[in-house]
């Protein structure tokens, strides 16, 4: 077992493929991140009652 079995670890890196022994990193979540921050500018300011002297 080893570089040229690929149902191992070490045989996918050998041969470049992803699989359940070797699972690829998870894709980034870019659009998530962009829709949060635009709610953040979008939502209207608190109105404060002004104290009177």
């Amino acid at each position: 077992m080893g570089r040229g079995d690929i149902k191992t670890k070490k045989g996918k890196i050998a041969k470049g493929s992803f699989g359940k022994s070797r699972p690829a990193k998870p894709a980034k979540k870019v659009v998530v991140a962009a829709a949060a921050a635009s709610k953040e500018e979008v939502a209207p300011k608190k109105k404060v009652a002004k104290k009177k002297a």
